[in-house]
Formats: structure tokens, C-alpha cells, sequence
């Protein structure tokens, strides 16, 4: 378990991670991770991933293209 500190930044609060934790992640300064929520219900923070982005925004796409169809199978 990496410890990550919390401290205060201006109105905001950051979070200070340690190199380790960094390289866990594959992410260094100026990355912008993503927290999301994984299938059994827990927090995940993880480096953006171009190809999974792509898949939400397909997604997305296909949700607004067809709203009405998934509406009606949400009854």
C-alpha cells in the first residue's frame, strides 16, 4: 500500500503521490489521471488511455444517436 498525502492548495485540495506511485501508475508531472469506478463498486485511479477513450465516446455516441430505443428498453 502507497500512502498518498492530501494538502491544501489555495481554495482546492491536491494530492501528493510518491515516485513509486507514479511509476505504478505510468504517469509523471503535468498527466492528468482519471479516478473512475470500477464493476464491483471501488474507486480506480488510472492513466488516461486513448483507446478506451475512444470506446466511451463510440458509446456515447451511439447512446444520443438511439436515446428513444434505449429509453423504451429501460421500461
Amino acid at each position: 500500500m502507497i500512502p498518498i498525502k492530501l494538502t491544501q492548495v489555495g481554495n482546492s485540495v491536491g494530492a501528493v503521490f510518491p515516485k513509486e506511485a507514479l511509476l505504478e501508475l505510468g504517469v509523471q508531472k503535468g498527466d492528468t489521471p482519471y479516478l473512475t469506478r470500477g464493476p464491483d463498486g471501488a474507486m480506480r485511479l488510472s492513466a488516461y488511455n486513448d483507446a478506451v477513450q475512444r470506446q466511451i465516446d463510440m458509446g456515447q455516441g451511439l447512446m444520443d444517436e438511439h436515446r428513444d430505443v434505449f429509453r423504451a428498453l429501460a421500461k
